[in-house]
């Protein structure tokens, strides 16, 4: 009982509990959740390839609110840059090189799992642009989450929306990557 002895010598300073992995190795953690958003799109892409293909009619989940329906995108969001796939496809591997950069020098758990979702969707969608016909760097994005009349998305995306809404708030919060908070302001 050593907690007992410490206690009775009047030290009552317990172990610091040991870090978890996040915090033990932050780089390596926000690449794990990454790679974990890449298994997880690619396999519901897949199963959304071999589910719903040929289907005429969305199946419906929650009415017209949420529905599958299986989409082949060539474009970006929305369906925007149709025909500029091989730029779409150079501007996410900038973006990828960029975060991949950035991630080196992340301290914050929140910081970590935002990017890491980035990540993990930028790559997702990029592994359908690389490997998807019509042809490499081409290829068109699987989409079968349509949101009512709005639009129809995936995995990735729903994991890059997340992580752009995390990366607002810890932008407006003045949180940095390594966790640091500026110093509140006294006025004079």
């Amino acid at each position: 009982m050593a907690s007992d002895d410490n206690t009775q010598r009047g030290n009552e300073t317990a172990p610091a509990p040991a870090p978890g992995f996040l915090q033990r190795n932050p780089v390596v953690a926000t690449f794990v959740l990454a790679v974990v958003v890449v298994i997880i799109d690619q396999a519901t892409k897949w199963w959304a390839v071999s589910a719903l293909e040929g289907r005429t009619e969305p199946v419906r989940i929650l009415g017209n609110l949420l529905s599958l329906r299986l989409l082949r995108n060539p474009g970006a969001a929305l369906g925007i840059g149709y025909g500029y796939t091989w730029v779409l496809t150079i501007i996410v591997v900038v973006v990828i090189a960029v975060m991949v950069r950035v991630i080196g020098k992340i301290r914050s758990h929140a910081w970590a799992i935002a990017l890491a979702l980035m990540l993990g969707g930028a790559i997702g969608n990029l592994i359908d642009r690389l490997v998807r016909p019509p042809s490499f760097a081409e290829g068109h994005v699987i989409d079968f989450i349509e949101y009512g009349d709005w639009f129809v998305g995936n995995v990735a995306d729903i994991a890059i929306v997340a992580a752009a809404v995390l990366i607002v708030i810890l932008s407006i919060r003045g949180i940095g990557f390594d966790g640091s908070r500026p110093e509140p302001k006294i006025p004079a």
